[in-house]
């Protein structure tokens, strides 16, 4: 069931990708809305940020005080770690309504993290540019997959209760 629904979902989204090629929102809609969301944001803690598309590759570039800081790129989206995520729960569903409303919930959670992960990324390059590879590589990817992981052990802990449960 994991590989199937993992499967189905990628197939999808790469469709919607190539969709999306020739888009009026650069490089695709949810990309584009999640540069928009993580600059609006980094706007509303003052610093001075901007996002335009980049001339030549699919991808935005952020730019604080004047100066280029960050691309966003498509894999910056998280929907490949949502995709992920609804697999993993799909594989251990449990009834139709408690699986759905931990998928939409989870998603949104997951979403949320991604955008407030860009933001804590984009202002810590500011201060801290010498420490861009430990940051975008290590850290920051340990926040998205750790919320991940968290959602599922949730998931299964939740599985686990239900089913000693219905066994006493």
């Amino acid at each position: 069931m994991f590989f199937g629904t993992y499967l189905i979902l990628s197939l999808l989204y790469a469709g919607y990708l190539h969709l999306s090629t020739n888009s009026m929102y650069y490089p695709d809609p949810i990309t584009h809305l999640v540069a928009k969301q993580s600059t609006n944001a980094i706007q509303g803690f003052g610093y001075n940020a901007t996002i335009l598309p980049h001339e030549f590759k699919p991808q935005m570039v952020l730019n604080m005080n004047g100066t280029y800081l960050a691309s966003i790129v498509e894999g910056c989206n998280a929907v490949s770690i949502i995709i992920l995520f609804f697999a993993f729960v799909v594989a251990f569903a449990e009834g139709f309504k408690k699986t759905f409303l931990f998928l939409v919930t989870g998603a949104v959670l997951i979403y949320a993290m991604n955008i407030a992960r860009i933001i804590i990324l984009a202002i810590a390059l500011h201060a801290y540019p010498q420490h861009e590879k430990i940051l975008h590589g290590v850290l920051f990817p340990a926040l998205i997959y750790g919320m991940v992981f968290l959602l599922w052990v949730f998931w299964i802990r939740m599985l686990n209760t239900n089913a000693v449960e219905k066994n006493e």
